[in-house]
């Protein structure tokens, strides 16, 4: 499929959009509360997929769990632009604390250990950690969208969360 994007295949694109659009319009609207702005990100982010495909790498994970961190990102940076305009139109400054700052570092160090942490599980817990996790998805919809009975996905997710425990820092 990358190929094809890169080979600037509209219809490659229309399929991508087919399959995933509705799943990153919904992970959108759930970070910005806001229709507006889920529509917004969610034009962004297939652009940006059509614009520069070659920012997927399969090897690090799979092209949802790249859609749904690309589309968290964007879409928390589409709610950070409406706070800032909404300060500028109420006088009130848009320049963070250092409290701020450091929060936002500190979330942003802990969210790249837990990407670490999770990458190294094997295939089949890591898969349920993503889409439980990550993507939102209860165990039933794990289950569904992997093709595995509902114990198992259970059971993966509790063997996941049980190494991920032993991790300092995530614990």
């Amino acid at each position: 499929m990358a190929e094809r994007l890169a080979a600037r295949d509209h219809g490659a694109l229309a399929e991508l959009y087919d399959r995933f659009a509705p799943f990153v319009y919904a992970l959108a609207q759930r970070v910005s509360r806001d229709r507006h702005g889920a529509e917004d990100v969610t034009q962004e982010v297939f652009l940006g997929l059509w614009q520069k495909p070659g920012r997927f790498d399969p090897d690090l994970g799979s092209l949802r769990a790249w859609l749904g961190t690309l589309t968290h990102r964007t879409a928390v940076t589409w709610v950070r632009r409406q706070v800032a305009a909404h300060r500028r139109e109420n006088g009130a400054s848009s320049v963070s604390t250092a409290d701020d700052v450091a929060d936002i570092a500190l979330s942003n160090v802990t969210a790249d250990q837990t990407r670490e942490v999770v990458a190294g599980l094997p295939e089949s817990q890591r898969e349920v950690v993503e889409l439980a996790y990550f993507d939102h998805m209860t165990y039933r919809q794990v289950a569904k969208q992997i093709g595995v009975p509902e114990g198992t996905a259970k059971s993966r997710l509790r063997r996941a969360l049980q190494s991920l425990s032993g991790v300092p820092g995530l614990s």
